[in-house]
């Protein structure tokens, strides 16, 4: 097969696969309504790492913080600069995972200093993870002595959910949740040279959840 005949049936496979790759987001939203913010309250995003078998994306974690800052104008401040700030107190054995513990760590004034000198107002906890679900196809490869390349095709799907609250720390008291469940296909096809073609599963599921988040703070 000719290097261009070979091009031109992957870029006629990719171009009906990419309309195949859309991911599918759905939310789900509970609120108290609108938070109130000073100007000096701000926001930390943290992500739950207490199950031994997944935990939260760091990168999601900062990811949802960029789309709480740049649309909402709201102080956010970053979670490895808060874990470091309040070491030991939130790594994943000793973390509050309700807002009872929460309030005895603030009775603990050398933990409520710490945190109330970084005018943090509310605390939005995110549990959950992308995980791929489904692989099918596969890909083989040869080299020989008139060159080598790969031949085959392979799907993988992915589904990400996620789930977070946010707690008022100054009332002591959860002011919302929001849900998002994102799944999307990816490709790889291969006649001589593999094409990845990824679903931004992750991506969309933070775009979704931070839009949810966003809505908290801007009327």
């Amino acid at each position: 097969m000719s290097g261009v005949r070979r091009l031109a049936i992957v870029l006629s496979i990719c171009t009906t696969l990419i309309a195949c790759t859309t991911t599918t987001v759905d939310e789900y939203r509970e609120s108290n309504g609108q938070l109130d913010m000073t100007g000096k309250d701000k926001v930390v995003v943290l992500g739950r790492r207490h199950a031994s078998d997944r935990e939260t994306e760091p990168d999601f974690i900062s990811c949802i913080g960029k789309e709480i800052n740049q649309a909402a104008k709201v102080g956010v401040v970053g979670e490895l600069e808060f874990m470091n700030s309040v070491y030991p107190w939130f790594e994943p054995r000793t973390a509050p995972l309700g807002l009872k513990r929460m309030d005895k760590m603030l009775n603990q004034p050398s933990i409520a200093q710490r945190i109330r000198s970084q005018n943090i107002r509310y605390m939005i906890w995110v549990d959950g993870n992308t995980e791929t679900t489904d692989r099918k196809g596969s890909i083989s490869c040869a080299v020989g002595p008139g060159g080598g390349g790969c031949f085959g095709f392979a799907t993988w799907e992915k589904q990400g959910v996620y789930e977070a609250v946010i707690w008022d720390l100054h009332d002591s008291d959860e002011e919302g949740r929001v849900k998002v469940d994102a799944h999307g296909s990816s490709y790889l096809i291969a006649v001589g040279i593999p094409v990845p073609i990824i679903a931004q599963v992750q991506d969309q599921a933070c775009e979704g959840i931070g839009r949810q988040l966003r809505s908290f703070f801007t009327s």
